[in-house]
């Protein structure tokens, strides 16, 4: 990536390359991981648990779009998919960073919301962010099951997750790596919609 942005002057080569790196990309993720993945948000919709999304910057709106396509993309199958993305609160999130520190932000809200067995899907390139460490820290002490949507080299959020879906990728390629997550998203949702015996949408 670093080299195709020091050598590509030209636009249109610079679009072939980035497109074409990003398929790199995406063909080394393990596609056993996506399966887990889908098959947790299975399980859990199944035992009517519910299943929360967390992320800073451009994870949190790949969080918000994963609530999005979950929740109404899926709402005219039989049985619900139950998703809050933590993101989306802006009033919540500014007091509790206010009031406690921004590395409370979603811990604060699990400790509200979150029931054992219920899932909880960190998403972050470096892996490393305070806040999405402490949130996994405390589901996992709640009985939650936890994901990660990592990137780079996974950091210490690949580590301690029990389900990881890693995006490989050399450190600071945010947006190879931003790109991956949300094809993941409508790659789960497609998958979770057949599933769930839905046709294509009209």
């Amino acid at each position: 990536m670093e080299a195709l942005q020091t050598t590509c002057a030209n636009p249109v080569e610079f679009a072939k390359g980035y497109v074409a790196y990003v398929g790199e990309v995406l063909r080394a993720i393990d596609p056993a991981e996506v399966a887990r993945f889908i098959e947790t948000l299975l399980a859990a919709r199944d035992r009517g648990a519910t299943a929360y999304f967390i992320g800073n910057g451009g994870s949190a709106a790949t969080a918000s779009h994963f609530g999005n396509d979950l929740t109404i993309g899926t709402r005219t199958a039989e049985k619900h998919f139950r998703v809050v993305s933590l993101t989306d609160n802006v009033a919540v999130i500014t007091a509790i960073a206010n009031d406690f520190g921004y590395d409370e932000v979603f811990e604060r809200q699990l400790n509200t919301l979150l029931e054992p067995g219920d899932v909880v899907v960190a998403i972050s390139a470096s892996g490393n962010s305070p806040n999405l460490l402490r949130a996994v820290t405390f589901a996992k002490g709640r009985g939650a099951t936890t994901v990660g949507l990592t990137a780079f080299d996974g950091g210490k959020l690949r580590k301690m997750v029990d389900i990881s879906v890693h995006v490989p990728c050399s450190k600071g390629e945010y947006g190879p790596a931003e790109d991956a997550h949300m094809v993941l998203d409508h790659l789960v949702t497609a998958y979770l919609m057949q599933a769930a015996g839905m046709g294509p949408r009209r």
